[in-house]
């Protein structure tokens, strides 16, 4: 009996130095994160307005700092609650509303887009008339439309309706928004295509495209810096960075207005940012989300473009570059005087936004720098399968190395085949300038197939009289095609 008691009073005493421990036990510590980041020193050097960051972690906020100012102008500190123009930041945010929408039955994304439409309609085209462009096909790019992106406008300008924008009557177009290929046989880019979707929205719910993202989205997950209204719209926030130029001065108001606010007329914060990242992460696994449902988490991240679709596209989501053995889902947004990104990876729930107020030349590289050092400084790093990797034969690595039009991307830049240590690599300038890393291996699976180390698609190389002829990316189901036409030994 006193052995039991014995026995009883040492679980007791184990199980509270063990509940101690985890109470006194202190989470880590992010504060490191600002001098090595080093982005006041940045600011200064490229002429950047001001900056501001998030960083998340397993499914959590961790981080988030602001440097620099609202306006160069005014000297006003950045906070956590400014909001800035995303730009295209704004179109996975539409897609997510459209398939939130469809998933309460008031929309079908694979119904024909022009039978919503009232204040206008799809213009005749060869392409479309025995395939009629849908929802879907607008939202990741595939229905084949013109108008890539869109000149702001200010306080002052005359500010055209988005029927004026289809019809081409503003800057940078003077033509109606037209076709370019049959829908769903290739891809390109198009701002155009969502402010179609967004004619189809407003008309369709007789609200405009911020009530209707407020409603469903921004409201029901408490961002309360997050808006599509424009600066010349009642209940437009007040706590706002304003865009700057090349010179780090302000471009005229500083208040880009963007009618076409599907595409490209959000302005949000890092946290909000981060919080709709999370809500989505938190989806995929399907715990701990409260507004997006795991179904539609999976469809608007799901790779349905891969044909000249620059590496991989969902909805409004960039599925092109892998980082740390994670799949990601990435949205980078470009403006004049304003831009940012958001990173996020699809399982684990880790990622950052950033969000800068200044012209490209000025932001571009604290940007590329600040991506790079997180991905190093948080020490990320997924789940790898080594065991399909084997032996490359070295007859085979001869075949392969070699200088390549740019089979990855389809952006023009050579990329090349090498060989170190006796392993292979492929270098690209893309690869450089986007991850801070170009020497990615290549790796030959056992199934026959190639992998570039943290390049999301799988490739097959086709020889033509003992020479590299043609690759085939594949993801998922998808697979394309990409000739090749220039080696150089």
């Amino acid at each position: 009996m006193k052995n039991i008691i014995y026995l009883l009073l040492l679980i007791v005493t184990v199980a509270s130095a063990q509940t101690s421990k985890k109470v006194v036990s202190k989470e880590r510590d992010y504060s490191f994160l600002t001098d090595s980041l080093n982005i006041d020193k940045q600011l200064e050097k490229n002429k950047l307005a001001g900056f501001s960051v998030v960083v998340f972690e397993n499914y959590k906020i961790v981080y988030s700092n602001q440097f620099g100012v609202k306006s160069i102008d005014s000297k006003e500190r950045m906070d956590q609650n400014t909001a800035f123009s995303t730009a295209s930041i704004s179109k996975p945010i539409t897609a997510l509303l459209c398939f939130m929408l469809e998933e309460k039955g008031l929309i079908n994304l694979d119904d024909p887009i022009d039978g919503y439409l009232k204040r206008w309609h799809l213009p005749k085209s060869k392409f479309i008339e025995n395939n009629s462009p849908t929802w879907r096909q607008f939202l990741n790019h595939t229905a084949g439309t013109t108008q890539s992106g869109f000149a702001d406008h200010y306080e002052g300008d005359t500010i055209p309706t988005i029927k004026e924008s289809l019809l081409g009557k503003i800057p940078r177009y003077d033509k109606e928004i037209d076709f370019l290929f049959t829908p769903g046989t290739g891809w390109a880019y198009s701002g155009g295509g969502y402010v179609i979707v967004q004619m189809a929205l407003e008309d369709t719910f007789n609200k405009s495209m911020a009530e209707l993202a407020a409603a469903y989205i921004f409201s029901p997950l408490g961002l309360k810096n997050t808006t599509m209204i424009q600066p010349n719209e009642k209940g437009f926030p007040v706590n706002v960075a304003l865009v700057h130029d090349e010179n780090g001065k302000v471009i005229r108001t500083g208040l880009p207005i963007t009618p076409q606010v599907g595409a490209s007329g959000m302005w949000s914060t890092p946290t909000d940012l981060a919080k709709i990242a999370i809500e989505m992460q938190n989806a995929l696994r399907n715990k701990n989300n409260k507004v997006i449902s795991h179904n539609v988490a999976k469809k608007v991240t799901e790779v349905t473009a891969l044909k000249d679709a620059v590496g991989g596209w969902s909805y409004g989501w960039q599925k092109s570059f892998g980082y740390n053995n994670y799949d990601w889902f990435i949205c980078n947004g470009s403006n004049t005087g304003v831009g940012g990104s958001v990173f996020a990876t699809m399982t684990d729930g880790n990622g950052f936004v950033f969000l800068t107020n200044g012209e490209k030349p000025n932001r571009f590289p604290v940007m590329g720098q600040t991506q790079k050092k997180l991905l190093t400084l948080m020490d990320w790093n997924g789940k790898t399968v080594n065991d399909e990797i084997q032996e490359m034969p070295s007859s085979l690595k001869q075949k392969l190395i070699g200088t390549y039009d740019d089979f990855l991307y389809a952006q023009g830049v050579k990329t090349k085949i090498v060989e170190k240590n006796n392993r292979l690599y492929v270098e690209s300038p893309l690869l450089d300038h986007f991850k801070g890393k170009n020497d990615n291996e290549l790796v030959y699976l056992k199934n026959g197939l190639f992998k570039i180390i943290d390049y999301p698609n799988l490739l097959k190389f086709d020889f033509s009289d003992g020479k590299l002829s043609s690759v085939i990316l594949t993801r998922d189901k998808l697979s394309t095609k990409v000739e090749l036409t220039d080696k150089v030994k």
